[in-house]
């Protein structure tokens, strides 16, 4: 039996104006991790949608040779036959099903056409024991986070007879912990003979439990280097990713901080649902101008559930505290009166609810303040094409033309129009959760220098993010939050990844009980 478990031949993918694959090729051994690295476009997700049959046989050039068969794929059921399983980067979840019922959706454990639930449960709860999620089966999608989500796929992966599992940036929704167990099980996964393909721009993560690593750059291969005995390190990836060498990570930025310009005092939400359960518990913080203000904390702490509590309450009920802007109190009731209030909140989930997918780049960037392109009530049309384009260029977003759908774009390059939509909007503050979930270094530049950019104007930024480099890389202050609640405060001096840490698994003690 040969050690080349596929073998991807000369693939060349087009798509109405854009060349995506050119002449690619791949060689995956059996058993072993392998990476799939490069930029923001330079398609790796195309690559394995090819692969998995989510582009069928036809709709591209070149060959698939899969356990040294040649594969013509005509759909995802197809390869998933062969033991080819793929979890894409965008969930593919039905929010109002169970987790249960989501693993199984397709691949039933039913008996002459009737369901057996006490199988269903049973299984389900060995999987997510597996990936590591303490969840009851029975909870709804819709009610746990984008990080949960993410565990939830890779146990619906796992239900299925896979050979060769495909994850596409898999660990981008997950914190620290969560991204070391998922890690460990793909090393797990390999002393059972399951071969992977993991996508991902955490370079440290690839050098942990990758074996080689293959770089596209511009939809071609670059080289595939193995970890071993071509002593890989991070240098050398970005290299091949980048076409050169990135001397920093994090642009140089003089901070020039002034007057206050964001304070929230004694914030408190409850939970949507529950609502006795408070989620965010007597909040304190302040910004000040030209500002970047960071928050840490794990998957749960209530970072995101407080961001979008300020903007607008567009989560939580009962809802109590003060917030000031510029001094004056600053009614935030419902989201069009925080964005006139100068607030703006880039989202972490830009999918779900950052664009409109289905429209074009031009309608994205300027939805956010129609009123500076419209006479009564009309748009004008050549004013926002003037606007879209200069965001366009200003913000070296990668495309032919404004009026591309924006669900073509790669996810850094969509990142950019979500960021393009709220500075259009003037905001003073600018609230930016996880900017760089995704986004392979060089596109992470890019942002970090127009988050830099942002702050030189002496606008608040509150930079929230799951990567501690990120924070300590690019903030002024942070603060730390726990269980709903502000553990800590650590000047850019006293900031480490132990300090933060420490503050991170604070627990309430007693109160926890009663708070759920």
């Amino acid at each position: 039996m040969s050690d080349i478990i596929l073998e991807m031949k000369g693939i060349t993918k087009t798509f109405p104006g854009v060349k995506a694959l050119e002449n690619v090729n791949l060689k995956v051994k059996r058993g072993e991790i392998h990476a799939l690295m490069g930029e923001n476009g330079a398609g790796k997700s195309t690559l394995m949608k090819v692969l998995s049959g989510v582009y069928p046989h036809g709709t591209y050039e070149g060959d698939i040779l899969f356990q040294g068969q040649v594969c013509e794929f005509k759909d995802i059921k197809h390869s998933e036959q062969l033991g080819i399983v793929i979890i894409h980067q965008e969930l593919a979840l039905i929010p109002y099903l169970s987790i249960a019922e989501n693993i199984f959706l397709g691949n039933e454990q039913a008996k002459r056409g009737v369901l057996n639930w006490n199988e269903t449960i049973m299984k389900t709860k060995e999987l997510l024991n597996k990936v590591g999620l303490a969840e009851s089966p029975q909870t709804l999608i819709t009610n746990i986070g984008v990080g949960k989500q993410q565990l939830v796929e890779i146990a619906k992966a796992l239900s299925k007879e896979v050979k060769l599992l495909i994850l596409d940036e898999p660990t981008a929704a997950l914190n620290e912990n969560d991204s070391e167990n998922l890690l460990q099980l793909l090393l797990e996964f390999k002393k059972h003979g399951i071969t992977s393909i993991m996508i991902s721009h955490k370079l440290n993560e690839i050098a942990k439990v990758a074996d080689s690593i293959t770089i596209l750059r511009d939809g071609q291969t670059i080289e595939t280097l193995d970890m071993k005995k071509d002593q890989v390190d991070e240098d050398r990836i970005i290299k091949g990713m980048v076409g050169r060498d990135l001397t920093h990570r994090y642009p140089p930025r003089m901070p020039n901080v002034s007057d206050m310009i964001f304070e929230v005092s004694h914030w408190n939400v409850y939970h949507p649902l529950h609502p006795e359960r408070k989620v965010i518990d007597d909040i304190n913080f302040y910004i000040r101008k030209g500002e970047v203000v960071g928050i840490a904390g794990l998957m749960g702490s209530g970072r995101t559930e407080l961001a979008m509590s300020l903007f607008g309450r567009s989560y939580g009920t009962k809802i109590s505290g003060r917030a000031s802007i510029n001094g004056k109190e600053a009614d935030l009731s419902d989201i069009n009166k925080a964005i006139k209030q100068g607030l703006a909140y880039v989202t972490e989930d830009r999918k779900q609810y950052g664009l409109i997918l289905i429209d074009d780049i031009k309608h994205n960037i300027t939805l956010s303040n129609l009123n500076s392109i419209s006479k009564r009530g009309v748009v004008i049309e050549n004013q926002e094409i003037i606007q879209a384009d200069s965001f366009r260029k200003k913000m070296n977003i990668k495309t032919p033309s404004i009026l591309q759908k924006t669900g073509n774009l790669s996810g850094g390059n969509q990142q950019k129009v979500v960021l393009s939509k709220w500075i259009f909007a003037k905001p003073d503050i600018l609230i930016l959760d996880e900017p760089t979930r995704g986004i392979d270094v060089g596109a992470k530049y890019e942002i970090y220098s127009i988050i830099n950019d942002l702050a030189g104007q002496g606008k608040g930024v509150l930079l929230i993010s799951s990567e501690l480099p990120e924070i300590l890389g690019m903030c002024d202050r942070i603060y730390v939050m726990s269980e709903g609640r502000m553990t800590g405060e650590l000047s850019r001096e006293e900031a480490s990844q132990e300090a933060i840490a420490k503050y991170m698994t604070k627990t309430r003690g007693t109160r926890h009980a009663n708070h759920g």
